[in-house]
């Protein structure tokens, strides 16, 4: 009786072993696969980081003309829609980082894609921190930008040849723009 015991615990010990290390591979291969489609599913909302953007010609929400030819300096760009979910969980944390932005509101750009009587609320939260455009999906800003997703957000800046260059396609605005002094 007392062989059958312990050859019923250590078949027991071995199902179990073996249990624990093909849980540990389906786990290894989640997390694989989680990361494979994080990448797919961010690839290419805008032009990346390399890309020349477009010319674009817009008025912001307080009357300024906005181009392409007056971002002589680094400067951050964002999109952000009525619609998108994740624009909305996005856009305050954006504010504070936009607050951090050296040289302030006139090097943050954010345009809004909606309807005009939906973008109300997102205007007035980026007003105080960048200069704001609203458009529909087709619109200038978006075309120049070849945004195909939203949110995003940009960093561009000219080259010494004159070209409107983007210099980073994933800006981090969980940290701040520069490090506090």
């Amino acid at each position: 009786m007392t062989l059958v015991l312990v050859a019923a615990l250590v078949l027991v010990g071995l199902l179990c072993s073996l249990d624990l290390l093909l849980t540990v591979g389906v786990i290894k291969r989640l997390r694989e696969h989680t990361e494979l489609l994080s990448r797919k599913g961010e690839a290419t909302p805008s032009l990346a980081t390399g890309e020349e953007v477009g010319a674009f010609s817009a008025t912001s929400v307080d009357g300024e003309a906005v181009t392409d030819t007056m971002i002589d300096t680094e400067t951050v760009v964002a999109f952000f829609s009525t619609t998108c979910g994740p624009c909305k969980e996005k856009l305050p944390k954006f504010v504070e980082y936009a607050r951090s932005v050296p040289g302030g509101r006139g090097r943050v750009l954010a345009t809004v894609i909606g309807e005009p009587g939906e973008t109300a609320p997102m205007v007035e939260a980026l007003r105080p921190v960048a200069r704001v455009t609203t458009e529909d999906a087709s619109g200038a800003m978006g075309e120049a930008f070849k945004v195909m997703a939203y949110p995003v957000v940009l960093k561009v800046n000219r080259t010494t040849d004159g070209r409107l260059l983007v210099m980073a396609d994933r800006v981090d605005v969980d940290r701040p723009a520069v490090a506090p002094v």
